[in-house]
């Protein structure tokens, strides 16, 4: 997969284009089409990254994990990792409460940076 590609799936998780991805990390808004012919600056690489919440080693091949040292709590959620809460098991149901208010947490936040 090229850096491309990898930014490509990362922007269309979180519900952006290469362009508003390229908007929000600060460069030129058709600058990612171009890295298919040339390598990225650091600076640029490295901003597009902290957009999307990922490390430019995962843009660039090196690894296969997004970002290590994150969860994704819907990842969290669906594979019953979170079990307990103080000491208590966390319900089915309330773990699809949760779910849906991180999630409208996520729209709301999405929605303020555009």
């Amino acid at each position: 997969m090229t850096i491309i590609e990898r930014i490509k799936k990362i922007s269309n998780q979180k519900g952006l284009s290469l362009q508003k991805t390229a908007e929000l990390a600060g460069i030129g808004i058709n600058s990612i089409y171009r890295w298919d012919k040339k390598m990225p600056s650091t600076t640029s690489l490295q901003s597009v990254a902290d957009v999307l919440g990922v490390t430019t080693s995962y843009l660039l091949g090196e690894n296969s994990t997004p970002n290590p040292n994150k969860l994704d709590l819907n990842d969290v959620l669906d594979d019953e990792i979170i079990l307990a809460f103080d000491g208590h098991d966390i319900p089915d149901e309330d773990r699809a409460k949760i779910k849906e208010y991180i999630q409208l947490l996520d729209l709301k936040r999405r929605s303020e940076h555009e």
